[in-house]
């Protein structure tokens, strides 16, 4: 398939700036794909749509902030760190007091003339070192602090990684409520450098609600990484390499998730990420993606659930068969993205132009702060 057959026109006034107050006060659209049938509600009216039994499973990642601002200790220029994640300790690591004295990073540096040796300062007396170049982008830098001391101290120094089509300049003077704003109301593992977006939209008061209905709730993690934001730049899809996360199921989870499964409950996946983690653990009945489109919407039968801890770059778009996820609670994706030919590949990809152009329409508010989608 080829790129262009996910794009579409969004006037820029309908790209959202800051979430819905309260959260659970978004809008809501429910697409039903059997019927193809589209439906214009609030998402707190997902409490009808949703019935005792139903499975929400929900990734607890939480995102850290990972953008540092320092400068270079040679020149004074202003130097940006993007912490992508922490790094293996080489095997030549220098000890104190039997001790590790530094702590290992891959991350981006956003300076022209970054170089290995070059030292960066940050306030508060962190500094790192940029020991080699790992990829065309990735830098991998060592920390003057480590552990606690260099986790908290990102808390403070850090800003929070909002996507690109969020006005930077707006959101910088609300750090602090931005670092409250930019994460989900159940985020419990730090790991991520973006939210799982489509959780924005639950609320204390709304889970409890549906827990008192019968929902049943369990929770999964996907760190998410910068590849969130990579565009795809191959115009023929099935080329482009997607940048491998950290995921993770627990045996007691994947046991109550397998147990739904078998019973018929559906399985109802909110966001992307999570639809990805559960496609990756479901290891029974493997199939790779065909050039099809026509079975994409059809499970395949007794699939499995394996508790486990690794990496992950699963692609799914237009042809994959989907194993273990039911339903999907989402937001509003851009045009040429990932995202936006997962749930193409669940929902149809006509039906998908057909529920984007209605959005438009009705002037839904897109991307990460914007309104949802439930997909059944």
């Amino acid at each position: 398939m080829k790129l262009s057959d996910f794009d579409y026109n969004l006037p820029k006034e309908l790209i959202a700036q800051k979430p819905a107050s309260p959260r659970g006060h978004s809008k809501l659209m429910v697409l039903d794909r059997q019927q193809q049938k589209i439906e214009h509600k609030h998402f707190f009216d997902i409490v009808d749509y949703l019935h005792q039994g139903d499975v929400l499973v929900l990734n607890n990642t939480k995102v850290f902030p990972a953008r540092l601002i320092g400068k270079r200790q040679d020149t004074g220029g202003k130097v940006e760190v993007f912490l992508l994640r922490k790094s293996q300790i080489p095997n030549n690591f220098k000890i104190q007091n039997s001790k590790l004295i530094y702590e290992y990073w891959q991350v981006l540096i956003g300076n022209r003339k970054k170089k290995v040796g070059q030292i960066i300062e940050f306030d508060r007396g962190l500094k790192c070192e940029v020991l080699r170049q790992i990829d065309e982008s990735v830098w991998r830098v060592k920390f003057n602090k480590l552990g606690d001391t260099l986790e908290k101290l990102i808390d403070k120094l850090g800003q929070v990684p909002t996507p690109p089509y969020i006005k930077i300049e707006d959101l910088r003077s609300k750090t602090k409520k931005l670092k409250l704003e930019y994460q989900t109301v159940y985020a419990k593992k730090r790991g991520s450098v973006a939210a799982p977006t489509a959780g924005f939209h639950f609320t204390q008061s709304l889970i409890n609600k549906l827990k008192k209905k019968g929902v049943q709730f369990e929770f999964i993690t996907l760190h998410i990484g910068y590849g969130t934001f990579a565009e795809v730049r191959e115009e023929s899809i099935e080329k482009h390499k997607m940048h491998a996360e950290f995921a993770q199921l627990d045996a007691r989870t994947a046991k109550r998730l397998n147990k739904a499964k078998k019973d018929g409950r559906r399985i109802i996946a909110v966001g992307t990420t999570t639809v990805r983690t559960l496609e990756t653990f479901s290891e029974k009945f493997q199939i790779p993606n065909s050039k099809s489109q026509k079975n994409s919407k059809f499970q395949i039968q007794n699939p499995e659930l394996k508790a486990q801890r690794k990496w992950t770059d699963i692609y799914i778009y237009p042809g994959y068969r989907f194993k273990f996820v039911d339903a999907i609670i989402t937001n509003f994706h851009l045009p040429k993205s990932t995202l936006i030919m997962l749930v193409s590949a669940f929902a149809q990809r006509e039906f998908m132009v057909k529920a984007y152009q209605e959005a438009v329409k009705k002037k839904y508010r897109f991307y990460s702060f914007g309104d949802a989608m439930f997909i059944v």
